[in-house]
């Protein structure tokens, strides 16, 4: 069972702009690895506090790529270029995708669990999971990167979810598009 539940769209702690984390300490660590389990049982790739209702800067993520869980700590992108249309989906947005188009590379600092200055340069997958999770830690879900068909197309779906037409996706008594 995951340390964590999942928040999901409706849940007002997902609108609101994270804190810096002010000191990396014992509690810190021990909410990141409480992180991953939750990001690993959901299945994901990445995990913001946000999304278990903790309103700090932080996030963590696994691409599967052999490197293991990863953890940064306030971080924030410093350059972005290109441009990458992708299909996207959320743990807060569960079993629901669509083709978002953000910037294709980006540079990415913060720190790591010690306490040191970490820096990414990522692209495609990975540089769109360090957007993503971002956005999450400033208030902002996937639903609002979508274009004004997208948004219309996922107000029904989240609706046909809530009143259990879609058979094919679980009813969740939190989902709402409000």
């Amino acid at each position: 069972m995951a340390p964590y539940e999942i928040r999901v769209i409706g849940d007002p702690v997902l609108k609101q702009a994270a804190a810096d984390v002010e000191e990396i300490d014992s509690k810190v660590v021990r909410l990141v690895d409480d992180m991953v389990a939750t990001m690993y049982a959901a299945p994901g790739i990445g995990l913001a506090a946000p999304q278990i209702g903790v309103q700090k800067r932080l996030f963590v993520w696994d691409l599967d790529d052999g490197t293991g869980p990863h953890a940064i700590v306030n971080p924030e992108i410093v350059e972005s270029d290109g441009e990458w249309t992708f299909q996207e989906g959320c743990l807060s947005v569960p079993g629901l995708s669509w083709d978002i188009t953000r910037p294709n590379r980006v540079h990415v600092v913060g720190r790591d669990l010690d306490g040191n200055e970490v820096s990414y340069e990522a692209s495609e997958l990975e540089g769109r999971m360090f957007q993503h999770e971002l956005d999450h830690l400033n208030g902002v879900l996937l639903v609002e990167r979508l274009d004004d068909d997208q948004a219309r197309d996922a107000k029904r779906q989240v609706r046909d979810i809530m009143l259990g037409l879609d058979k094919e996706k679980p009813p969740s008594r939190r989902l709402s598009l409000r």
